[in-house]
Parts: C-alpha cells; sequence; structure tokens
C-alpha cells in the first residue's frame, strides 16, 4: 500500500511539474529608465556623488538585477537637456514596486534634494517585448 501511494504521490508531483512549466510564464523582467537634467551649477563631484548613490540602491534594494549608467552621447542633439542616464533592470513588476517607496530609495531621493543639483528627471518603465 505504502509503495503505490508513492507511486502515485511521485507521478502526480512529476506531472504537476510538467503542466506548470507550460502553463506559468516565468516574472518578467521591468526596465526603469531614470534621465536626469543636472542645473548648470552642478559640479561633477556632485554628479559622481549622485551617480555612486544611484549604483549603490542595488546592494541596499533586492529584486534589482543590474543598474547601468552613462553620459548622453548621440549627435542628434535631441536630448532636450537631459544627459546622465540611469538604466535599472528588475526581476520583475513586483521588486519594481517594491523599490518605489524603499526606505533606500527615499533617501537617494533626500540627497537630491540635499545637493539641489537637479533641475528636472525624466523616468520611463517597460517590460521588454520578446
Amino acid at each position: 500500500m505504502k509503495k503505490i501511494f508513492l507511486v502515485l504521490f511521485t507521478f502526480t508531483s512529476v506531472a504537476l511539474c510538467i503542466l506548470t512549466s507550460f502553463t506559468c510564464k516565468p516574472p518578467e523582467e521591468v526596465k526603469h529608465i531614470v534621465i536626469f537634467k543636472y542645473k548648470s551649477s552642478a559640479t561633477v563631484q556632485q554628479i559622481s556623488q549622485v551617480t555612486e548613490a544611484f549604483k549603490n540602491l542595488k546592494i541596499k534594494i533586492s529584486g534589482i538585477i543590474s543598474i547601468e549608467y552613462g553620459v548622453n552621447n548621440s549627435p542628434e542633439n535631441l536630448n532636450k537637456g537631459f544627459t546622465h542616464v540611469y538604466l535599472l533592470t528588475f526581476a520583475n513588476l513586483r521588486a519594481r514596486d517594491q523599490y518605489l517607496p524603499h526606505p533606500e530609495h527615499k533617501k537617494f531621493g533626500e540627497l537630491l534634494s540635499e545637493l539641489g543639483v537637479l533641475e528636472e528627471p525624466f523616468v520611463v518603465d517597460f517590460t521588454p517585448e520578446k
């Protein structure tokens, strides 16, 4: 009797694993693009301080897969004064939604306010189409 139960349990478990692999989508990554227009009075040191603080969010907030950053170098001259790009990749929508009110994200916002270097932010989120 125990052997029959064990065989049925094993068969059911394997069947569930196979079925759920076909019906359950893996969580989709979310890209969070943040582009800053800094004030003309912002110093190189202040901008570096902001960038370092942004980079450090990856180790402080779970769900961030990566943070990339750089300075606009497009020859098209269509950036409207926005120069510094920060691209965060989140594991899924839930991770992004937990990041937004996270205390460490709020501290980052407080740093921006304290430094007074940001003229305007531009933020876009999307889930890449496959």
